[in-house]
């Protein structure tokens, strides 16, 4: 068989957003029957076909890396984490819908990984406290996935659409939004925006 590239992408967000989930879905196309808490970091792949069928076509082999913990760790944790956030060739940042803390938390995860060497101390919760040139010279391609999605109340959906369009305003990122079941994925709010382009990932 011939050597693949490899291409890196960190899977981040608070315990409890469905990261292992996704992630299990993504690379079994099945669903996690009883999702565990991830103790440190998991390891998963999977073979994709960049622009399958074309001239271009070009296959890759993806390794999505589900870090685990709570973004209010220790510091010596952090410090642990700090050793899977080396050669990153992208990252998906998740969060839950229905919790607006885990969608402000994003900022501190992505700030460690990006900054993995000067981590954040203060808690980053809006606009106000958050330098969006950062991610905008950021060369690491985002990508923001929400989970719950169906379990947000109609009334509120607009609502939380509005916010999450913030976050990926933010952080330059393409956003989907997922229902919360992994059996029953459906794209939500989707916007158009910097594309997670796998063949701008891999490395030698």
């Amino acid at each position: 068989m011939a050597s693949l590239d490899r291409v890196k992408v960190l899977v981040l967000g608070d315990s409890g957003c469905g990261k292992s989930s996704l992630v299990h879905l993504l690379c079994q196309n099945q669903v996690l029957g009883n999702p565990s808490w991830t103790v440190g970091c998991s390891l998963d792949v999977r073979i994709h076909d960049y622009k399958e069928g074309t001239p271009e076509e070009k296959t890759y082999y993806i390794e999505l890396w589900d870090v685990g913990g709570s973004v209010g760790c220790v510091s010596s944790i952090k410090s642990t984490r700090a050793v899977f956030y080396n050669s990153v060739n992208g990252i998906i940042l998740v969060h839950d819908l229905t919790n607006k803390k885990s969608s402000q938390n994003l900022y501190r995860w992505s700030l460690e990984a990006l900054n993995k060497d000067s981590s954040p101390t203060g808690v980053i919760v809006s606009n106000g406290d958050y330098d969006r040139e950062q991610f905008a010279e950021n060369p690491v391609p985002l990508l923001l996935i929400g989970t719950k999605f169906d379990q947000i109340p109609e009334n509120k959906r607009s609502d939380v659409l509005n916010r999450t369009a913030f976050l990926s305003e933010d952080f330059n990122a393409e956003e989907i939004n997922l229902v919360g079941h992994p059996h029953d994925l459906k794209q939500e709010g989707f916007t158009d925006r910097k594309r997670f382009n796998f063949k701008s990932l891999h490395y030698d």
